[in-house]
């Protein structure tokens, strides 16, 4: 047997996290929810995309997102979709009549075996002020979407952090997953 798939070794588990030894490998695990987060693609009736803004501890700077939450750790037997709508009007104050799976990946392979589900989000409708919840301080932007890609790189040149995700995101806005024009 390698190494590398040898049972794995719990090095420190705290609340929200544990560190993993397999073999030669070091890396994160979430303690709850599945591992599994979802980034929610949303566009806004007037044609504006929902980036969210916070400060993020493990960086030390503020950051600009998609908005995304973890699935399930509200309910455990709560779907990745009903999950995002969930995270999407926490955190924006936008619910959606509708959230469709596009696909699911890894974040940070080399170092976490947390996963992503990008989920297109349709059907917007305003219907609070967002900000996320108590333990939250989240500014939401809407961007034309004409302008998003270029907000994006004025935002980075400020100083804030940025995802490499938010292009893919906004690439899904316009594109199936086999690179054909959404319709």
């Amino acid at each position: 047997m390698s190494p590398n798939t040898q049972a794995p070794k719990v090095v420190y588990e705290g609340k929200y996290q544990r560190m993993v030894v397999r073999g030669t490998w070091e890396y994160s695990e979430r303690t709850h929810a599945g591992g599994l987060a979802a980034i929610i693609i949303a566009v806004t009736p007037d044609d504006n995309v929902l980036f969210v803004e916070q400060f993020r501890v493990p960086l030390q700077a503020h950051t600009i997102e998609m908005p995304a939450g973890l699935v399930g750790d509200i309910d455990a037997d709560e779907s990745i979709e009903v999950s995002a709508v969930r995270e999407l009007e926490e955190e924006t104050g936008w619910t959606a009549d509708h959230a469709d799976v596009l696909m699911i990946g890894p974040t940070s392979s080399g170092a976490s075996s947390e996963k992503i589900a990008f989920v297109r989000a349709t059907g917007l409708r305003k219907v609070g002020a967002g900000g996320g919840d108590a333990s939250e301080d989240i500014t939401v932007h809407e961007v034309p979407r004409a302008r998003a890609a270029a907000w994006l790189v004025e935002k980075m040149a400020q100083g804030y952090e940025l995802d490499a995700k938010l292009w893919a995101g906004l690439w899904m806005i316009e594109h199936h997953l086999d690179g054909t024009a959404r319709g």
